[in-house]
């Protein structure tokens, strides 16, 4: 009966919290009047290069946007650009983990992830934005992070996000397009009930010349000794398995190993 009346309690405080986090992100969405051109929404990247929504709940930062899907309680993807002059290690103090205000239907409660057994993993690494404390601080949001096994996050994760920074620094600027693969039968954490994705993707974007060039990988959500071209995959794999077209606005775009 004690466990049930605390279980009850948390419950209740995480609803408070995501109405309230509903208000504030409304009287945000109000004051900041979004639209989805670049100029006016500061927005580094080009719009052109955004993935479409299966939802319609686009937020957008000053360095990375993000489609929230509530029904999993976490980003559909997470897209933002990676310049070369980016790459910079920051050392900066590392924040907690809050609500994202800009999240309509509110996003998940960072305890949902306590006791779990897995990570807050980054969709957009906080590695990548230490170019600024502003940047590095807004990859602490709730609406950007999934729940990771710990060897993944820290291993073959870890080693794709690191040759993303190295494609950042040989192309100058690259686009990157990440999240989970989000299915009804995925297993939940938390009161809200945060799906654990089975598998991650990653798609990398660059421009040589006038053509644009793209790397794909969908990996399990466990640990692996693979190199990380054992994991690459055609994009389109990618868009059957999420229903989201990764590049509607640029033609005959085909991934490969050759990147």
């Amino acid at each position: 009966m004690k466990n049930i009346l605390v279980c009850g309690l948390i419950g209740l405080v995480l609803l408070s919290c995501k109405k309230e986090n509903k208000a504030v992100a409304e009287a945000v969405k109000a004051e900041n009047s979004f639209v989805s051109d670049q100029s006016s929404t500061g927005s580094l990247y080009p719009t052109a290069y955004r993935p479409t929504s299966t939802t319609n709940q686009i937020v957008e930062h000053k360095y990375y946007t993000l489609s929230y899907n509530e029904k999993f309680e976490q980003a559909e993807w997470v897209a933002y650009e990676l310049k070369k002059e980016y790459l910079k290690n920051g050392n900066y103090k590392r924040p907690y983990f809050i609500e994202d205000p800009k999240v309509s239907t509110g996003s998940a409660d960072w305890r949902n992830y306590k006791k779990s057994g897995y990570d807050k993993g980054h969709l957009c690494p906080a590695g990548d934005m230490e170019f600024s404390e502003d940047a590095y601080n807004d990859t602490f949001y709730t609406s950007n992070i999934s729940p990771q096994r710990h060897d993944f996050n820290s291993g073959i994760w870890n080693r794709i996000e690191q040759k993303t920074r190295y494609w950042a620094g040989k192309y100058n600027d690259i686009y990157v397009v990440t999240g989970g693969i989000l299915k009804e039968s995925d297993k939940k954490i938390g009161t809200e009930k945060v799906s654990v994705p089975k598998y991650f993707y990653k798609i990398v974007l660059a421009k040589s010349g006038k053509e644009h060039k793209a790397i794909a990988f969908l990996v399990p959500n466990e640990d692996s000794d693979k190199p990380i071209y054992d994991f690459v995959v055609p994009i389109e794999t990618l868009e059957k398995m999420t229903g989201i077209d990764f590049f509607p606005n640029l033609k005959n775009l085909k991934s490969s190993k050759d990147f």
